[in-house]
């Protein structure tokens, strides 16, 4: 079906048709220095018409007509220059076919470069009065933050933005002060930044340096010191998810500066696609992004397990509608409950089990409820290894966390024992690959500081920080679960895999940064120290002491190698945990998971 062109396509095609001749004409007249004799003008007027057909044909043929001259850049003008050679060989050999006698040859080197010179020339023009008339519009006046190379590559991506009208670049490099790209002029350093804002009568900035750089937190601080609303461009992740229109406020995972996760995206499609996959605990924060991250692979059926009925829910209402076309069964289920859980698999029989239900708050778990983390990190661990076995599934994966190692606390304890379980149950399913991976804390995810640091911003304020120098790794919520899939299909069974959780953060830098960037200062929000609750650390750990790693394909996944996997009495651990009843004694609870677990030690 043939293409209907534009009116507006013509008349362009009549413009360059029309310059096509003034080139022809000046190729004459420079060629006989400015007095072209009357035979020559004979000459170039029975030529002219083969010219126009040449030119024309080649510049139809080349979609040159197609282009949209306010937003010209150089990939039009190499289009445009590939359509002026083409139609400078065919004009030069029409006129060589009809031998006109005495024809100046050179006239047809000299027409091409005067032609290219004239088409982009108006093209130039057009495109710059274009600008100046967005310009006059109102574009909100914009300040770019970051060196001349990370400048660039914003006001590339601002081209042609009605929204945006860059006014001055602030760069971390002094040496770059008063030098400029594109007409944009470097008009001082990070520390001058409130100034230029005010020189350049600009309120919001444009972050162009990389995620987690020091440009970004100084931007920061110095932005909310005088007012500025700071800005950055999507990541690549997410232009998929929005409508691409530009920028975006500053979130908190730019400025932790975590690089975009890649994926073995042909191994993870032939591992999920058109099978049956089953996440439990799939309501929480990680098993839900599970959950996203599995539909997006076209996952055959996907069977979501959680003790929440409101979390269910929510995930069943936002799944339908994502992914309509998708096979979805929702159920609430406690992964205690091994004749619920076993029956389910048994049912669906899939062929991946990603194990994410736990209880993982570890103040919580430390004081009255330790039984409870007992018998949701151990026992459900275990019920959910056991059923996956038993219906056959290719494999097995526990999310697991950097607090089981050299635990200080119940929770940490327990997760350790359930990594030692999984190996345990290997054994018992050779056939179903079992592994287990360890990450530290997940941004936004229930339970995390993040949401809490948020409610308390909200509220006024204080923000409470248990102590000043307390650190812990961070990741994205999609980071995690998509680093969880990747463990599942690179691993061997009984492996337990540590993620490469980047730099540690100070918990109250981060406290810091939130108060920032709700626009406020630490003289808003005050910032209060607590003390360390019980079975805190200053700072987690991903190996233990009697571990080293393995480094794998993935340079975010390493392998961690133990000194040797002792053999665990599962049933001793199952009759201990039933026969401690609802409430056992504190003291002996924590004497005997020191047993099972000996880097265990209690604080």
């Amino acid at each position: 079906m043939p293409v209907r062109l534009p009116r507006s396509a013509f008349l362009l095609l009549a413009t360059d048709l029309a310059l096509v001749m003034l080139a022809w004409a000046l190729a004459f007249w420079l060629r006989f220095n400015l007095e072209v004799p009357q035979e020559f003008v004979d000459l170039a007027l029975s030529a002219s018409p083969w010219c126009l057909l040449a030119y024309g044909s080649a510049l139809s043929v080349s979609r040159v007509y197609r282009q949209v001259w306010s937003y010209i850049g150089l990939p039009e003008l190499r289009q445009l220059t590939m359509a002026i050679m083409l139609g400078g060989l065919l004009a030069a050999a029409a006129v060589l076919m009809l031998r006109l006698p005495a024809f100046p040859r050179s006239v047809l080197v000299l027409h091409p470069m005067i032609a290219l010179v004239l088409l982009a020339a108006i093209r130039a023009v057009w495109r710059t009065l274009a600008e100046r008339r967005l310009v006059t519009q109102g574009g909100r006046r914009l300040l770019i933050v970051g060196s001349l190379q990370d400048a660039a590559d914003a006001l590339r991506a601002l081209k042609g933005s009605q929204q945006w009208h860059p006014v001055g670049i602030v760069s971390p490099i002094a040496a770059e002060t008063g030098r400029s790209i594109q007409n944009v002029r470097v008009m001082g350093t990070l520390g001058a930044m409130a100034k230029v804002c005010a020189a350049a009568d600009a309120r919001t900035a444009l972050v162009a340096s990389p995620p987690g750089s020091p440009e970004r937190r100084e931007a920061l601080l110095n932005a909310t010191a005088s007012g500025i609303t700071l800005l950055t461009m999507p990541r690549p992740d997410e232009w998929l998810k929005t409508d691409g229109t530009g920028p975006r406020k500053v979130e908190l995972e730019d400025l932790l500066g975590r690089t975009p996760v890649q994926l073995d995206v042909a191994g993870l499609a032939d591992l999920l696609s058109g099978q049956t996959v089953l996440v439990t605990g799939a309501g929480g924060s990680i098993g839900s992004e599970l959950c996203r991250q599995i539909a997006r692979f076209g996952v055959g059926r996907l069977v979501c397990v959680d003790v929440s009925e409101f979390a269910v829910y929510q995930l069943e209402q936002e799944l339908r509608e994502a992914h309509p076309q998708m096979q979805g069964f929702y159920y609430t289920a406690n992964v205690r409950e091994a004749g619920r859980l076993e029956a389910i698999m048994l049912r669906y029989r899939p062929s991946v089990v990603l194990h994410a239900a736990a209880y993982k708050h570890v103040p919580l778990m430390e004081d009255l409820n330790e039984v409870e983390a007992l018998r949701t990190n151990v026992l459900g661990t275990l019920h959910s290894a056991r059923a996956a076995g038993a219906a056959a599934a290719g494999r097995f994966v526990l999310v697991s966390t950097d607090k089981a190692v050299n635990p200080t606390n119940i929770m940490g304890a327990s997760k350790r024992l359930a990594e030692l379980v999984v190996q345990a149950v290997a054994s018992e399913f050779p056939a179903t690959r079992y592994v287990s991976v360890r990450f530290g804390n997940v941004l936004g995810s229930s339970g995390s500081v993040v949401p809490l640091f948020t409610t308390q911003i909200a509220r006024g304020g204080p923000v409470t920080v248990t102590h000043p120098d307390i650190v812990r790794y961070f990741m994205t919520i999609p980071e995690a679960a998509q680093l969880v899939l990747q463990a599942g299909l690179m691993g061997r069974s009984g492996q337990i895999f540590v993620l490469d959780m980047g730099e540690a953060v100070r918990i109250v830098e981060l406290a810091r940064m939130l108060i920032r960037l709700s626009g406020k200062t630490e003289q808003d929000i005050p910032i209060t120290y607590t003390g360390l609750r019980p079975g805190e650390k200053l700072f987690e750990e991903l190996l233990a002491d009697d571990e080293t790693t393995e480094p794998t394909p993935h340079p975010k996944l390493r392998v961690a190698k133990t000194s040797g996997v002792r053999g665990l009495d599962i049933a001793g651990v199952v009759r201990w945990i039933e026969d401690a009843g609802p409430a056992p004694e504190s003291a002996q609870l924590r004497q005997w998971l020191r047993v099972q677990v000996p880097e265990y030690t209690a604080r």
